[in-house]
């Protein structure tokens, strides 16, 4: 399994960022597979994480059409400062109420 980490420093949030995020998230989910997909904000700084079973599936994700334009938008309105990293899964435990 491997994980994709959005960080970013937050520019200007406003409903069409709610609105494009949700859609987002949605997308990876319903058409490439994701299996999970956690966000929080806590003042100017945004974390979210992405769960996949593929690289390809990450791949497809980043170049899809609606998702690239989302990105456009990130870049120009909502963002100051983003990175990402995927990293690849190599443990996963926890209690049995996760």
């Amino acid at each position: 399994m491997y994980a994709v980490i959005f960080k970013a420093e937050i520019k200007k949030l406003d409903k069409a960022y709610t609105d494009t995020a949700n859609r987002m998230r949605d997308l990876a989910m319903d058409k490439y597979g994701c299996k999970d997909f956690v966000s929080v904000m806590e003042g100017s700084q945004e974390i979210s994480i992405s769960y996949w079973e593929s690289l390809e599936n990450i791949k497809l994700w980043k170049e899809d059409a609606e998702h690239l334009q989302a990105q456009a938008l990130g870049q120009s309105i909502w963002y100051k400062s983003y990175k990402i990293e995927v990293v690849e899964v190599l443990r996963e435990y926890g209690s049995a109420n996760t």
